[in-house]
């Protein structure tokens, strides 16, 4: 369930940007949920040009409502989809009942995204980096935060810490050595 809210919390922020009118927010969104998107459209409807116009205005629906998202009902991808869904039901039942669309050879798209077995896999990695981070002293977290995180040398670590070069390279090394033992264990 962990990694179900790490993917929610990437694209909920997105959202709240969304109801407050900042394109740039809405273009994100686009860009990390059109391709799953499209090919909800698509499988509905069996045709790219419509399944196009159907996904240009499920993002317009978005805009539009974004105010109305309501995180602890339902994901940012859970709510979009639905709406796209939606969308392309409303537009295959404007055609007809006699209505027919052209099979598309292929349903599949892919997108580029790591797949859901990825996420979950990595959302599990970080949730035990963070356990075994916890287990160091507040020290060695500090020094092993600042190196591998924000990018900071080893010899500007130590000015900044005011030690030697070689204590904190023995701090990192140590501390690394643990975090290997915990997350091998």
């Amino acid at each position: 369930m962990a990694s179900a809210a790490t993917t929610t919390d990437i694209l909920s922020p997105l959202m709240t940007r969304i109801a407050a009118g900042e394109r740039e927010a809405l273009r994100q969104l686009y860009q990390a949920t059109s391709a799953k998107l499209f090919g909800v459209c698509l499988r509905i409807l069996s045709d790219r040009e419509e399944s196009e116009d159907v996904l240009q205005d499920v993002y317009v629906t978005i805009w539009r409502r974004a105010d109305r998202f309501d995180g602890a009902r339902a994901s940012v991808m859970t709510w979009v989809s639905t709406i796209a869904r939606n969308r392309a039901i409303d537009r295959l039942r404007a055609r007809g009942p006699m209505a027919y669309a052209e099979p598309v050879e292929e349903l599949e798209i892919p997108d580029g995204a790591d797949s859901a077995e990825t996420l979950l896999a990595a959302a599990d990695d970080r949730d035990r980096l963070h356990g075994c981070m916890s287990e160091l002293d507040d020290r060695t977290q500090s020094v092993i935060r600042t190196a591998f995180f924000e990018g900071v040398t080893y010899e500007a670590l130590a000015k900044r810490m005011d030690a030697p070069l070689g204590t904190v390279k023995s701090w990192i090394r140590r501390g690394l050595a643990k975090l290997k033992g915990c997350l091998q264990s």
